[in-house]
């Protein structure tokens, strides 16, 4: 309970920056949940992408594609989808995957942008509130007696604001850093699957 009033106190001498770094915060997780239920739907993960490139290899698409059925996520629903319009020798097919993984990226990739606003938001909040608050700290003119410790503990609650700013800051950027990682491993999983498929379409043709 002394911890909890303790951080409240710290938080009010902050000054009114610290509400709109809080408004900041619960943003960043709301994100990073939001984002994660997504991608524990939509993302099939490595083992599949690889399992799927196995089959294709050893030359049984038929198995590839039941695996591709049997698993949920955007690029096995993809993968089927393409394996079928692979028999169309009028489709595209390398066309079809390119527009198809376009607007998949783009839902993996939604809501991350305000992530990277908030890495660079944090810190300059933060700093605003570490200036007002030692503006107002320098303001103190007409004390007799302790107006050094006045100065100096004013200094001292203004730079909370900086400490807040920085650590929204470094969550934000962390939780991009995770994300964008996952996106990197789903462009390439797509970009193997997509040429075994498509490779699958020529010796058919």
């Amino acid at each position: 309970m002394d911890l909890i009033m303790t951080g409240l106190e710290f938080f009010h001498k902050g000054g009114p920056v610290m509400y709109v770094l809080l408004l900041c915060s619960v943003f960043v997780v709301a994100i990073a949940v939001e984002r994660a239920g997504f991608f524990k739907r939509e993302d099939a993960g490595r083992s599949f992408a690889q399992a799927f490139a196995d089959k294709i290899t050893r030359g049984d698409a038929e198995a590839a594609e039941k695996l591709a059925e049997n698993t949920k996520g955007i690029l096995p629903k993809l993968l089927v989808e393409g394996l079928n319009y692979g028999k169309d020798e009028n489709i595209d097919l390398n066309t079809y995957f390119e527009v198809q993984s376009g607007i998949a990226l783009s839902r993996f990739r939604k809501r991350l942008y305000y992530l990277s606003v908030i890495v660079t938001l944090g810190p300059l909040l933060g700093l605003l509130g570490t200036i007002s608050g030692m503006i107002s700290a320098f303001s103190i003119f007409n004390l007799e007696s302790g107006q050094a410790v006045a100065i100096t503990g004013g200094v001292g609650e203004a730079l909370i604001a900086t400490a807040m700013g920085l650590c929204t800051a470094i969550i934000a950027l962390g939780i991009h850093a995770y994300f964008s990682q996952r996106i990197d491993n789903i462009v390439a999983d797509m970009e193997q699957c997509f040429s075994l498929v498509e490779g699958i379409k020529r010796e058919r043709d």
